[in-house]
């Protein structure tokens, strides 16, 4: 009854080679790719507001419902002072059917929304509308803002 103890072992085994418990480390590292997409993220959500079309009005307020669109739309606007706009471009009123003929992609069927300020005359938008239709298009839209129920 007797036991032997080695002096050189001390518990690690009889002479075994030691193996490495950490091997290869295959996953991957997610870090980099989460900060790309917050800068993105943060990118678009400064660039986003910036994307809609330029020329400051102040829309009637409604509670129409949104047109579904797939395409962009062209966007003719008629501010405060009368002034029209086809997209940010200012135009005079005579040269309005012939750029729209030019610029329309689907011949007549191609949408226009038409944005008038609010405290622009009902004769200038009417005009616009006018000229709109003589050129043979017939899909317009009228663009608003919400009523907010504050």
């Amino acid at each position: 009854m007797g036991a032997s103890i080695r002096q050189g072992s001390a518990g690690r085994g009889s002479g075994r080679r030691r193996t490495r418990r950490s091997g290869l480390n295959a996953d991957i590292n997610v870090t980099p790719l989460v900060d790309v997409m917050l800068v993105l993220l943060i990118v678009f959500m400064v660039a986003a507001p910036l994307l809609s079309v330029g020329v400051p009005l102040e829309l009637p307020k409604t509670d129409a419902k949104a047109l579904p669109s797939q395409e962009e739309p062209i966007t003719i606007s008629v501010d405060k002072d009368g002034i029209v706009f086809i997209q940010d471009e200012p135009i005079a009123l005579d040269d309005l059917a012939p750029r729209l003929i030019a610029i329309s992609a689907n011949g007549y069927d191609e949408r226009i929304y038409l944005r008038g300020d609010e405290s622009s005359g009902y004769g200038a938008v009417i005009k616009v509308m006018a000229r709109i239709n003589a050129a043979g298009f017939s899909n317009l839209g009228l663009v608003t803002d919400p009523v907010s129920t504050k």
